[in-house]
């Protein structure tokens, strides 16, 4: 009997075990890596076939060799190789800008968490930073109101292996959730946001080919007074082509992008 893709096949060897262990990624010209026995990191600036240049901030240039596993590309410990083809494919990245991980497995979920106020700011991170959320082992909750926070950090009990990211929207000095964001803040809770009023106001305008937002007068529905002026009957109906027109981080605010990108950090940081 042919068994040759079977579990029969064989011994895995070293250089298999290795390639499981570490992915291995073209190094690109111009791809920011940090060496891990060095800590040296930079841009790639040429490949050879047994090693690589790295440029350092201050010009510094270093060469080190391909050995398995010796880079963090984004974070992750991959092995670089020189690129097959004359010219090199830029590498593959995800929705969050990070450079993609071949058939990562998501990391067993840590004790850390990431909440949002509502069902859409869930929606829009899993949307743009769901691939890198799975891969850190982060879990994002709703609050489904920013009033619950108090409760929800109560009941979570932080500390140095659970840290808490409350990601807010419409913080800004003297608003009401600048007070609830100043009062729970604490060593292991961080509270990062936006100065939009609603998360769709997070995303650019233009995807939807307008120049800007409406403005909704002070008292009324944010979601309900926007459908309005663009002619638009449902809120869910708007929300979910809203949603479906965001690709990458790129469709962004930057203010959203970086608060994120905090949490992230902040969450992860244990």
């Amino acid at each position: 009997m042919d068994n040759k893709h079977g579990t029969l096949a064989g011994p895995v060897g070293p250089k298999e075990r290795l390639a499981t262990l570490y992915p291995v990624i073209d190094a690109v010209v111009g791809m920011r890596v940090a060496h891990r026995g060095s800590r040296f990191a930079g841009v790639v600036k040429s490949i050879r076939n047994a090693e690589v240049s790295i440029m350092g901030a201050t010009g510094l240039l270093r060469n080190f060799p391909l050995e398995s596993g010796a880079f963090l590309v984004d974070g992750t410990a991959v092995s670089l190789q020189r690129p097959t083809n004359a010219v090199a494919s830029p590498p593959v990245r995800t929705a969050s800008g990070s450079i993609a991980v071949p058939q990562a497995k998501a990391r067993v979920a840590r004790a850390a968490r990431i909440v949002v106020e509502g069902i859409h700011d869930a929606e829009l991170l899993e949307k743009v930073w769901g691939d890198d959320l799975r891969i850190e082992g982060v879990v994002v909750e709703r609050l489904d109101g920013l009033d619950n926070v108090e409760a929800f950090i109560s009941e979570f009990r932080p500390g140095p292996t659970r840290r808490l990211g409350v990601l807010v929207d419409h913080l800004v000095p003297g608003s009401k959730e600048a007070r609830i964001a100043q009062r729970a803040q604490s060593e292991y809770v961080m509270f990062t946001g936006t100065p939009y009023i609603d998360v769709w106001t997070a995303v650019r305008p233009k995807v939807m080919g307008l120049e800007r937002w409406p403005v909704i007068p002070k008292g009324q529905s944010f979601k309900e007074g926007t459908c309005a002026a663009l002619g638009v009957s449902d809120p869910r109906v708007f929300w979910r082509e809203l949603l479906s027109r965001v690709h990458s981080y790129r469709d962004l605010e930057a203010s959203v992008v970086g608060a994120v990108e905090q949490l992230i950090d902040f969450v992860t940081a244990t």
